[in-house]
């Protein structure tokens, strides 16, 4: 019988799915029906079956002792073993999962089932019986979710670990109190509550700066009910607005929720604004971001209800990191901070859209359950138009035009850049010295390693607003770039997969020779309100586009980058240079406007300009390759060889598309510096498939006849070029000069009949014979009637001659 629950390929196995764990659906209400049970409305109990009598005489047999449930933790993300029935990782009980857990009702007595969201879809409950019956199929399909599920992390491109679920009830505070060292006012963060000669500190009591009261007392307890409605278990935590209370809804299935308390508390008409400016929050609905249940007072305080998430913050996972290693910082791996934020943006996204704005960013407020991600901590978030109400922030995370012009979505990207770097370095100094900087590059190693991480943080906190990303999925494009880097630079090898750029088509390299009409080209913006006529324009001679294109309805961007285009194939600077100050004027962050620039600078030969001009469109999207080529090419050029190696060496470990260009150059600089082996393994990157490969293996032969030292040179020169199937004339050039080689130097060294040369022993009788038909091959294949008669002659003098 094949299981019923949606999405479950498994099949009943002695009354329970051998793949999800469920009971058949005979006296068991399924996962289908509780996923469409209205909110706040607890499902029905199950159905109670008829008592059967069993034992000696009811001719029922009596089941066989039950088995120890065993098997891996269904937890996500804990790597446990089920042992004596519990968890021996998490502790958690055979056959809980995140989404649904059993929860013993303490009013019942029953257990009951309870979900984390109301917009998470219902999960069915484990089973001990499910590890009895797995078969090879079922694992199978587990280990695929399970790398499915660890390839949202990070875009498929690295591996973050999991984290597993966290149970409420052991995040409970004993003893709920604040260090004093962490007690700061609410209103104005200064120190209050500190002990002083032989004082010691107040709990409650007034700022002595700014005079409002503050209270670091839990001023709910276990056993309280909020609202009629919240069972408080303990408190949680203390944040800006107060404490962090664990609670249990008990008009919704006793589910977890979470009441955080807002600010102004003692005053009535003060939480009932917060509550009603706040109301808003309940309508966010995204699967990254914590869900709002409900706002509620008691004894005259304010509480968010929110869902219970039960992961840890990357706060925490820095904190366990650092005590793994002895107290000393250890920062994530940067493919793991990238994996991190690039999986958050959509949030930000969905509440930029929104005309929400989240203002207050930081590793605290981003929590992993299993292998997702959830943002939480909604007590910051405002509207755009919001003028009144309080801002909060994060001194070391705030953008510093906030005290000033209020947040923005610009502010947002500040606080993400600034959350990035926190995560991937030990950043010393960013709540003082850096508080709205970054530190030189001499002081923070990361930088120098990854470059385009540097580049990309810049632009992220920046000091002006307007120098930063322009939302939050243009950053989203741009890190995605960044972390492919890196999981590249990671493996330190060649790219075999390729990813499609938005901004630029790839490069048309196809042999050793790069210039300017092989650079990647601009793609065009299709947001353009002249896109659909552009489109029709399709002249291929330059001065017919360019009259056509004066004939635009508007001059908007994408017109003034075509006119700029067509003026560069008709070698027209000047008028390339009108288009792209006029692009500037419009909009003096138009990068595209400066890469053409770039190219116009590369088509003079002026590298240096050039390179001005690719290093700033670089720096406007880091993420890109196409600027790193194209630096590359002008720093090779212009003399800077070490930088355009390392660019050179980026490309070709992220993008197969960028492995060809890439190779040839690192060819060409260390064919320069006169380093055969470096320039071989170069040559070796271009692939098979790649259309530069046979001008790759005529480039190696002719390197190693040029620098080669000896016979076994030679021969890797013939295997590199038959191997590669040149056209007959090109190899018949090259065998013909492999020969000649080879006869002088068994000439000079005397013969090796060991060695092979193009499978004929390196003898000089041997090697005479076959430059001598090499000879005559190539004489056939010259176009040129002078050389092939001077082919034949050499021939001839070759031919061995015998007097009989």
């Amino acid at each position: 019988m094949k299981c019923l629950q949606p999405g479950c390929t498994g099949s009943i196995v002695d009354g329970y799915c051998d793949v999800c764990g469920m009971p058949s659906p005979g006296g068991v209400h399924s996962a289908a029906a509780a996923s469409v049970t209205p909110l706040h409305t607890p499902a029905p109990p199950p159905r109670a079956s008829a008592a059967i009598p069993l034992g000696p005489g009811s001719g029922v047999s009596q089941p066989p002792p039950a088995k120890v449930p065993t098997g891996r933790c269904r937890m996500p993300g804990c790597p446990g073993s089920i042992i004596d029935g519990y968890c021996d990782v998490c502790g958690s009980p055979a056959g809980a999962t995140q989404a649904s857990s059993a929860a013993r009702s303490p009013l019942s007595g029953q257990t009951t089932v309870t979900r984390a969201s109301s917009l998470l879809s219902s999960t069915a409950l484990g089973s001990a019986r499910a590890g009895a019956a797995v078969t090879r199929s079922t694992k199978r399909i587990r280990e695929t979710a399970k790398r499915l599920r660890a390839a949202r992390l990070g875009a498929g491109l690295t591996s973050v670990p999991s984290a597993p679920y966290v149970d409420p009830e052991t995040v409970v505070m004993k003893d709920p109190t604040i260090p004093e060292d962490k007690r700061v006012c609410p209103h104005c963060g200064s120190p209050v509550g500190r002990s002083h000669d032989d004082a010691a500190g107040r709990l409650e009591g007034f700022c002595p700066k700014c005079r409002r009261p503050y209270s670091f007392t839990a001023k709910l307890k276990a056993g309280d009910l909020v609202a009629g409605q919240y069972e408080v278990q303990g408190a949680l935590a203390h944040g800006g607005m107060g404490w962090i209370y664990l609670a249990r809804d008990k008009n919704v299935s006793d589910r977890w929720v979470v009441l955080k308390g807002l600010l102004n508390v003692g005053d009535a008409d003060a939480v009932s604004s917060a509550i009603a400016e706040q109301r808003f929050l309940a309508q966010v609905e995204h699967p990254l971001i914590v869900e709002i249940y409900n706002f509620v007072t008691h004894d005259g305080a304010g509480y968010i209800v929110r869902e219970y998430v039960g992961g840890r913050s990357l706060k925490e996972l820095l904190k366990q990191r650092l005590a793994a290693n002895g107290g000393m910082y250890d920062p994530l791996p940067v493919d793991w901070a990238l994996a991190y934020i690039h999986e958050a943006l959509p949030a930000f996204s969905y509440l930029h859209d929104q005309h929400l704005l989240y203002c207050d960013f930081k590793p605290d407020n981003l929590l992993q359950i299993g292998d997702s991600i959830k943002l939480i901590d909604l007590g910051g978030v405002r509207r755009m138009d919001d003028d009144d109400s309080a801002i909060f922030g994060t001194s070391g995370y705030q953008a510093p035009e906030v005290a000033t012009i209020g947040p923005s979505v610009a502010s947002d990207i500040y606080t993400i850049g600034r959350t990035l770097l926190v995560l991937c370095a030990e950043f010393r100094g960013y709540q003082s010295t850096y508080e709205f900087t970054l530190p030189p590059v001499d002081e923070m190693p990361l930088f120098a390693e990854y470059d385009s991480l540097f580049r990309l943080l810049l632009k992220c906190c920046a000091a002006d607003p307007a120098d930063r990303f322009v939302s939050a999925d243009e950053l989203r494009v741009q890190l995605l770039g960044v972390l492919r880097e890196v999981v590249g630079s990671m493996h330190a090898g060649i790219a075999v997969t390729s990813a499609t750029s938005l901004l630029f088509e790839p490069p048309s390299v196809t042999g050793d020779t790069f210039d300017w009409t092989q650079l990647p080209r601009l793609k065009p913006d299709t947001t353009d309100p002249q896109y659909a006529w552009l489109s029709a324009i399709n002249y291929t001679d330059p001065g017919q586009r360019l009259t056509a294109l004066d004939a635009a309805p508007q001059a908007t961007a994408e017109v003034l980058l075509a006119k700029a285009e067509a003026a560069l194939e008709l070698d027209n600077p000047r008028l390339v240079r009108q288009y792209v100050n006029e692009l500037l004027a419009a909009d003096p962050w138009e990068w595209r406007a400066v890469w053409i620039s770039g190219v116009l600078a590369m088509k003079a030969g002026d590298w240096r300009n050039a390179q001005s001009a690719f290093n700033a469109v670089y720096g406007q999207v880091p993420g890109e390759l196409a600027p790193k080529i194209a630096l590359a090419l002008a720093c090779e050029q212009g003399g800077e060889p070490a930088i355009a190696e390392n660019l050179y060496l980026i490309c070709a470990s992220t993008d197969a598309n960028y492995v060809t260009p890439a190779a040839f150059g690192l060819a060409r600089l260390r064919a320069q510096r006169q380093d055969l082996q470096g320039t071989l393994d170069a040559l070796d990157m271009v692939p098979p498939t790649s259309r530069g490969y046979l001008e790759s293996r005529r480039l190696e032969a002719e390197h190693l006849l040029g620098f080669g030292s000896g016979l076994p040179d030679l021969q890797r020169a013939m295997t590199a070029t038959h191997n590669a199937r040149l056209d007959a004339l090109t190899q018949a050039r090259i065998d013909v000069d492999i020969y000649e080689r080879a006869l002088a130097v068994v000439s000079e060294k005397g013969p090796q009949p060991s060695m092979t040369i193009g499978a004929v022993p390196a003898t000089p009788v041997a090697l005479r014979e076959r430059l001598e038909t090499a000879y005559r091959r190539l004489a056939r294949l010259e176009p040129e009637s002078p050389v092939r008669v001077q082919l034949v002659e050499k021939a001839n003098r070759t031919r061995k001659w015998s007097l009989l």
